[in-house]
């Protein structure tokens, strides 16, 4: 993961533990393996744990390289979990479903709408710390998956690319601004646009009673790491009191990347060749020049946050303050039965973490007194 290890007020060097909210769970992961953990509707919670490979081998610990890896391979670590959070909350409401029933009904049909579907991998983002490791190898495959994670990209590249673009040439031919793709005014715009959307995206899926619930978990996952990395008794007592914003969190990196994404569009945009195509052909060639750099700001991005969350103490914690604003949408305060997911999840991953183990596997327990019990951290 790239990061030192943290420091508690008590003075003790800890492992870096990082996290993510999921459906009805969080994961939390250390350098080398991860824990997700679920809340079943019975109440108990259902663990998976996997061993992840060392991420400060090769280019994945250097400067910039390290940004693009760690973002790919933590979004599909993510959108993994997700999926698998999602099965189980499927599971059980068809068990709900069919008692209500007399056990005689079918399968119900439909499950997550197409929206809060395609925005799975984007939830994995913004809920996630940006600074990950890389996951294990994955089992699962085929066709249908690789059509739905195309699906998923496209979705997100027209939203937070293309329609920006769009935008801000449409507000340049009704103000009749006549201005030019590689104008750095036109950058601004789009990148103004960029913000307005990913703000008003996450309002309405915020309206979405799953995804305001993950927002929940997404708030209890920052508590339960806050309270870890203060060095405090991982109770739920400790973690309630804690905020719910963290600056290494994946919407503030959302938000820097559409920042610094004007920054650099601005810088480049005139140094382009005049093609002489007429507006529309001009903004098409401009949008796909764009696609190659998205990497590029990504890795950038990925950096200034490391950076800010190390050291931006003082005027330049000012630099995290719009992520933080916008987090308050994205991070809804839990009750105490979603810290208690978060903290089994943190408690599972460091207990793993210690003692290095290496088996792979799902185990339940009654509750997270009985998840405590049988796992004491150090």
């Amino acid at each position: 993961m790239n990061q030192p290890q943290v420091v508690g007020r008590d003075g003790v060097a800890r492992p870096y533990i990082g996290g993510q909210a999921l459906i009805e769970g969080v994961m939390m992961r250390s350098p080398h393996s991860y824990a997700a953990v679920v809340r079943r509707r019975s109440g108990a919670l259902m663990v998976r744990e996997e061993t992840l490979p060392d991420p400060r081998v090769g280019a994945r610990a250097w400067p910039l390289i390290r940004g693009i890896t760690t973002l790919v391979e933590a979004l599909k670590l993510g959108s993994r979990c997700l999926r698998f959070s999602a099965e189980l909350y499927e599971q059980d409401m068809e068990a709900e479903e069919q008692a209500k029933k007399g056990g005689l009904a079918e399968r119900p049909k439909g499950g997550p709408s197409t929206l809060s579907a395609l925005s799975l991998p984007i939830i994995a983002l913004l809920t996630h710390e940006p600074d990950a490791p890389p996951p294990a190898p994955s089992k699962e495959g085929g066709a249908g998956k690789s059509l739905f994670t195309l699906l998923t990209i496209v979705f997100a590249i027209g939203l937070f690319v293309a329609l920006p673009q769009a935008f801000a040439a449409g507000t340049s031919r009704v103000f009749d601004l006549n201005l030019d793709v590689r104008d750095p005014r036109f950058q601004v715009i789009t990148g103004a646009a960029k913000l307005v959307i990913v703000v008003g995206y996450m309002l309405v899926i915020r309206r979405m009673p799953e995804i305001y619930r993950v927002f929940q978990y997404h708030g209890a996952e920052h508590k339960a790491i806050h309270a870890y990395e203060a060095g405090e008794d991982l109770v739920v007592a400790n973690a309630r009191s804690k905020t719910t914003l963290h600056p290494r969190c994946g919407t503030t990196f959302l938000v820097m990347v559409a920042l610094v994404s004007i920054l650099i569009f601005s810088a480049i945009g005139p140094l382009l060749p005049q093609l002489g195509l007429g507006k529309l052909a001009d903004n098409v060639v401009f949008f796909l020049m764009k696609l190659p750099f998205l990497p590029f700001i990504a890795a950038i991005t990925f950096e200034i946050q490391r950076a800010l969350a190390r050291w931006g103490k003082g005027p330049l914690k000012l630099l995290l303050y719009p992520g933080f604003l916008v987090q308050k949408i994205t991070t809804i305060e839990p009750d105490d039965s979603q810290l208690e997911v978060a903290l089994a999840a943190l408690r599972s991953a460091l207990v793993r973490e210690q003692s290095g183990a290496k088996s792979d596997g799902d185990s339940t327990f009654e509750g997270y007194d009985a998840l405590r019990d049988a796992r004491p951290a150090a």
